[in-house]
């Protein structure tokens, strides 16, 4: 399944994982000391400073760049892993695949919904009881037949009873 990776790739990878360790940390704390400690030579001069500040400016820039490429494939692996368990699962609802398609109102909508599975969870006192979206439609369909059917019992009731009259 491992494509042969294009040279940026390679590229992205590889600075990810180096400027990502101790190495590089202790790399850019020498250069800082060691700018600190030539200021006195420089006497402070505006070249002094304009070097220090050029040189975090590029290399923030294009780290910018790179954290947000490395971001962005964990995510789709992420994302990708978790659909698959979804979509393995009997239990799940597979409405919640490519989730991260949705507006971020739906989002909140949704959000709120399991706040609320949460709660009937927690009401329930059962750890391993497990709700779906699916599983809550299912129990509030059922709910609402009951009532109807209440209802329905309470009309022919009263329509008895006003009929007795």
């Amino acid at each position: 399944m491992a494509k042969k990776k294009n040279l940026f790739e390679r590229f992205a990878n590889w600075a990810t994982i180096a400027t990502g360790s101790s190495a590089a940390f202790i790399i850019a704390a020498s250069v800082i000391v060691l700018w600190i400690v030539t200021g006195p030579i420089f006497k402070y001069s505006d070249t002094w400073q304009l070097i220090i500040n050029t040189g975090t400016t590029i290399i923030t820039f294009l780290m910018v760049f790179l954290i947000q490429k490395s971001q962005n494939k964990d995510s789709k692996a992420i994302h990708l892993k978790l659909n698959e368990l979804i979509a393995s699962h009997q239990g799940t609802s597979n409405r919640m695949v490519n989730i991260e398609d949705l507006t971020e109102l739906e989002l909140d909508h949704l959000h709120k919904f399991y706040v609320q599975l949460a709660k009937l969870a927690e009401k329930e006192g059962d750890l391993t009881c497990t709700h779906s979206i699916d599983a809550a439609e299912e129990n509030n369909i059922n709910k609402l037949n009951s009532l109807m059917q209440r209802n329905s019992y309470k009309n022919a009731r009263n329509s008895k009873s006003k009929q007795s009259k």
